[in-house]
């Protein structure tokens, strides 16, 4: 409808098979629900860890309209100059000033604006600015130019995800949580009309532990011994929400849960 978005959020790519997965089935999930959006978290494409600047390009080429990232997107550096440039790459905007790229971006799409905004949660991951105080400073940037504002808050603990979804909750579209991999049962629209998921999910290849090869995972945590995580090159499944959402107002009015095995 005309006065309404449709917006697809794809959870964490994981490797080669988390790429081809969403090469392969992208083009009719847009057909399906109609999307007018489509936002991707992409900082394990790089073999699980980072992402490399030929990734962001055949993610953008691919009909992807903003990518978003986490505390994985300095792992491979040929993304830095790529994020400084583009205005549809973000990573987490509590990062301190001086790092690479931006925490916040206003994309345009025919006659629909959107922002997309970044951040990194703090409790059991690395020491950054308060996600909430930046938050709060980036959406009074955004909000100048549009209220349909999608957030991709990247963060390990469920407590800190809910508090930040309740903390913007109607003042952006959506609060959506990365990178624990396993998507959450808990999609629902909040009391201000913000959806809201704890985690997206992984767009990545199944049998595996976050998708990393099982057996190393049990080894790793039955012997303390960090031995390094690999990806496993097995079909993939894709991840993530469907929302939608009052194209003038901002506020979110249906969000859906996908799951997609893609079977190679």
């Amino acid at each position: 409808m005309a006065d309404t978005i449709s917006a697809l959020i794809i959870g964490d790519i994981i490797g080669h098979p988390g790429m081809r997965a969403l090469f392969a089935g992208l083009s009719s999930l847009i057909k399906k629900y109609s999307a007018d959006i489509v936002l991707v978290n992409a900082e394990n494409a790089a073999d699980g860890f980072g992402l490399s600047a030929e990734q962001a390009q055949k993610l953008l080429d691919m009909s992807v309209d903003v990518i978003t990232t986490g505390n994985h997107i300095w792992h491979d550096e040929s993304v830095f100059e790529f994020m400084d440039r583009s205005e549809r790459i973000v990573r987490p905007a509590n990062y301190p000033k001086g790092a690479p790229g931006k925490g916040s971006t206003l994309y345009d799409k025919g006659d629909i604006t959107i922002g997309v905004l970044n951040i990194l949660g703090r409790q059991r991951l690395w020491t950054v600015d308060c996600p909430f105080k930046k938050a709060t400073e980036e959406l009074k940037k955004l909000r100048q130019k549009t209220n349909l504002i999608f957030v991709d808050f990247h963060a390990e603990s469920t407590a800190e995800k809910e508090a930040m979804g309740f903390y913007l909750d109607g003042k952006v579209t959506a609060v959506v949580g990365t990178h624990t991999h396993v998507q959450t049962a808990d999609e629902r629209i909040l009391p201000g009309g913000t959806a809201y998921i704890t985690d997206l999910g992984a767009t990545s290849p199944e049998g595996t532990v976050i998708g990393f090869d099982a057996e190393l995972a049990v080894k790793r945590v039955t012997t303390q011994v960090p031995h390094q995580l690999n990806v496993v090159d097995a079909p993939a499944t894709i991840c993530g929400v469907h929302v939608v959402a009052d194209k003038s107002s901002g506020k979110a009015l249906s969000i859906e849960r996908l799951q997609v095995n893609m079977g190679l």
